[in-house]
């Protein structure tokens, strides 16, 4: 069990209609070639199946290894301490305050 404020890294398969399954928690220690390994088979198995695999709380060590090892854009990534990413608004998508159209 993690301590209070610790974040777990944890593997999420992501199925047909978006639905995020956790299938389980990666060790809280340096990520090594072993763990790409068991991280690239378990998405090469997804993939056969049109579904995808996703890291939460991924620490910057594993992130810094799979970009390392060309892989950094095969598995879908979330930091430590990022909740979701927001896309950010265009200067034309900006919603006035009086602009009652929005």
């Amino acid at each position: 069990m993690p301590a209070v404020g610790d974040t777990q890294t944890t593997v999420v398969m992501v199925v047909d209609d978006g639905s995020e399954v956790a299938c389980g928690h990666l060790e809280d220690r340096r990520p090594d070639l072993a763990t790409v390994d068991a991280l690239m088979r378990l998405q090469l198995s997804a993939k056969r199946r049109g579904w995808r695999v996703g890291v939460r709380g991924a620490s910057d060590e594993l992130r810094g290894l799979l970009e390392l090892v060309g892989l950094g854009d095969v598995l879908v990534l979330e930091p430590r301490g990022q909740a979701e990413v927001v896309e950010e608004l265009g200067r034309d998508e900006v919603v006035q305050p009086r602009d009652l159209r929005a």
